[in-house]
């Protein structure tokens, strides 16, 4: 049992010999394509943007689509250099002026057009128009994201997922952060728990909580018994939308949760978090982030395209971030890059 130990802890303290962020591009950026078809097949979004040079909300209007799913597309555009914006107006670069738009010599509509009854296409164009998640994965037997996740098997095969990449970017998190005046963190919706097991093996006068929802909450026990931290994390089964999260931790982490929702959402679990957090306490949101200008980076604005189709959320931008985080009374922010395109930033509740 004590070799098991050292060996998780030596485990989740090194790091691979190599860097697998275009590994995981490859899977965060797969949906992005997708959306491009739909706007450019479906909407012809770029020859009425050539004509229209528009804010969000006049885009909105004309196409007959939503809000949340439209800011993802506009990103995802900003960052692949279709797109540029000034002032809040979205306008045609000379890329897409001359390649997306119906009339040019040079487009490419057609070439896209075989495409565009892929079912996660077809399924980007009923989000725009609904804001409803997909079903994961397009899968025509399986639930919308949040409800799959009550189903024991779905809930098993999904967190082992994030446990797999939680290995290696946990580390990142771990090293990113300093807690030596800290002592009790809480993980909320913490999944397998491999973040936290990062942390305490980076820090290891701390200990931590993971809270969770059932079924994954039994996942969470079983394979933090399996990586020897069961003295070091613990684990309460709690629905963080339902009841008041618990009390006596100096540190929170929401570790790619945000994500998931939508932008009331993230604010109640930040009320959640200052008023159960001890006064002095730090708040650690790891996440992939855009930059403030919503202009990049393009991994983020791709990977954003996959949760817009699949669950209520997408990618949130640092000043957005920290605009919400400001509503709610958390200040002394500050931003640190971790790895894959992913960084933490860090909150402070008031004394």
């Amino acid at each position: 049992m004590v070799g098991l130990k050292l060996r998780s802890v030596h485990l989740l303290t090194s790091q691979p010999g190599t860097d697998p962020t275009p590994i995981y591009r490859c899977r965060d950026g797969l949906y992005a394509t997708d959306l491009l078809a739909a706007a450019l097949v479906w909407l012809d979004f770029f020859t009425w943007l050539n004509d229209h040079p528009s804010d969000k909300a006049a885009i909105c209007r004309a196409l007959d689509i939503k809000d949340r799913p439209t800011d993802v597309m506009l990103t995802l555009f900003v960052a692949m250099g279709f797109l540029k914006c000034e002032k809040e107006i979205f306008s045609l670069t000379e890329l897409a002026r001359e390649h997306l738009v119906k009339g040019s010599p040079w487009f490419i509509g057609p070439y896209y057009a075989s495409l565009k009854d892929r079912p996660v296409c077809r399924d980007f164009l009923n989000v725009l128009r609904t804001d409803k998640p997909a079903n994961w994965g397009s899968l025509k037997g399986e639930k919308e994201w949040a409800k799959a996740m009550e189903d024991g098997a779905f809930a098993d095969q999904f967190t082992a997922a994030m446990d797999c990449r939680g290995v290696y970017l946990g580390r990142a998190v771990a090293k990113a952060l300093d807690l030596q005046n800290h002592r009790q963190l809480l993980d909320l919706a913490g999944g397998s728990g491999i973040y936290v097991c990062c942390i305490v093996a980076h820090h290891p006068h701390l200990k931590a909580t993971v809270f969770e929802k059932a079924p994954v909450d039994r996942v969470a026990r079983n394979a933090i018994a399996k990586r020897g931290f069961e003295n070091r994390v613990s684990v309460v089964a709690g629905d963080m939308f339902a009841e008041p999260l618990p009390s006596g931790f100096d540190v929170h982490l929401i570790s790619n949760v945000l994500h998931d929702w939508d932008v009331p959402v993230v604010k109640q679990l930040l009320i959640s978090s200052f008023k159960a957090l001890a006064p002095g306490g730090l708040l650690v949101i790891h996440d992939a982030h855009l930059n403030a200008a919503k202009s990049g980076p393009l991994h983020v604005a791709e990977y954003s395209a996959m949760l817009m189709h699949s669950t209520e959320g997408r990618c949130y931008s640092v000043a957005e971030m920290e605009g919400y985080l400001t509503e709610v009374g958390f200040g002394g922010f500050e931003t640190i890059p971790t790895a894959a395109s992913r960084s933490v930033i860090l909150a402070k509740r008031p004394g």
